[in-house]
């Protein structure tokens, strides 16, 4: 399994963003993807998941701001990003896991918000 993310960028502290990962090769129909970012300095932490049939949950930090959302027909994961603060910097990680083989990491993509 390959995990191409992308769509971020610099913006504005109450800009939005909106990031896209597309999965590819081997992927099953039940299956679990999720964004987690890293802060410079920082442990990796979760943001958000929406699995098969959109179970979906957020962090705290984050809710009624981003929303997780999936296209099942193109593979691929989207989180819209809205109110955007700074402490929102890091870079975002895409993750897939299907329940069997484990899960899977793409490149991350550089979220930056100026104050």
């Amino acid at each position: 399994v390959q995990l191409q993310a992308s769509g971020g960028g610099l913006v504005q502290a109450g800009g939005s963003l909106r990031l896209s990962c597309a999965a590819s090769g081997s992927i099953r129909s039940r299956n679990h993807m999720a964004w987690y970012r890293q802060a410079p300095g920082k442990q990796r932490e979760f943001v958000a998941s929406i699995a098969t049939g959109d179970n979906i949950n957020y962090a705290d930090s984050v809710k009624g701001r981003f929303t997780i959302s999936r296209d099942d027909a193109k593979n691929t994961v989207y989180l819209q990003m809205n109110s955007l603060k700074p402490e929102d910097t890091g870079v975002y990680y895409c993750y897939y896991n299907d329940y069997i083989r484990g899960g899977y990491w793409g490149q991350g993509t550089q979220v930056t918000v100026s104050s």
